[in-house]
């Protein structure tokens, strides 16, 4: 089966959480069945202990729960910069809850009891969705890594390149010559292992807006 042998390279998991052992059941023969991995917690408590951020997973999170409820567990998981993609499993009268999650970044919401066709669906489009972030994320630590190699002087220059500034211009800010100018853009260059000012400039934007 693809979704078998595409999950299991991948080393993808689906996080089930749920306080209802019947439905962490039904959710793992349902999505075994279709060749994911899935990993279950019976408490948002339980899957904060475990949960590392380095890897590519989805979480299937129960509305309401004993201790913390899912929409906890979603709002903690952004306040702490862990926010992974989230399909809430909701009752019937859930749905105005769930629906209030999905404007916090939640992906969608099912009600039990849930159809396999649109889980497979949705568990995919969620996978899709954490391996995009994680490839991103990914990219923007390389270019950070690479980033901050550069000096306290470099990193001057390299704003003010990015800012559009001329040679000229940028020698004058610093109170130093073109030329030195010119050798700070090469060795800013040679460091971030760039050749064009368009990689340049991609490279520097990615940096996080502070």
């Amino acid at each position: 089966m693809t979704a078998s042998s595409t999950t299991a390279s991948r080393a993808e998991t689906v996080f089930v959480v749920d306080d209802d052992e019947a439905v962490r059941d039904s959710l793992t023969w349902l999505l075994e069945g279709n060749g994911y991995q899935v990993r279950c917690f019976d408490s948002a408590e339980q899957f904060l202990a475990a949960y590392d951020t380095a890897q590519v997973a989805c979480l299937i999170l129960d509305v309401r729960m004993h201790g913390m409820s899912g929409p906890e567990l979603q709002d903690r998981l952004v306040a702490e910069g862990k926010a992974l993609p989230i399909v809430f499993v909701t009752g019937h009268g859930d749905v105005p809850l769930a629906v209030s999650t999905m404007k916090k970044g939640a992906i969608d919401f099912i009600e039990k009891p849930f159809d396999e066709s649109e889980l497979r669906t949705l568990v995919e489009r969620m996978l899709d969705k954490a391996r995009a972030d994680f490839s991103a994320a990914s990219e923007q630590k390389a270019a950070q890594d690479l980033l901050s190699r550069l000096t306290t002087r470099e990193q001057q220059v390299l704003e003010r390149i990015v800012a559009g500034r001329l040679n000229k211009q940028i020698a004058d800010d610093l109170g130093i010559s073109i030329k030195t100018v010119e050798a700070h853009r090469a060795n800013i260059m040679e460091k971030l292992n760039v050749s064009t000012v368009a990689d340049l400039l991609r490279l520097a934007l990615s940096k996080p807006q502070s």
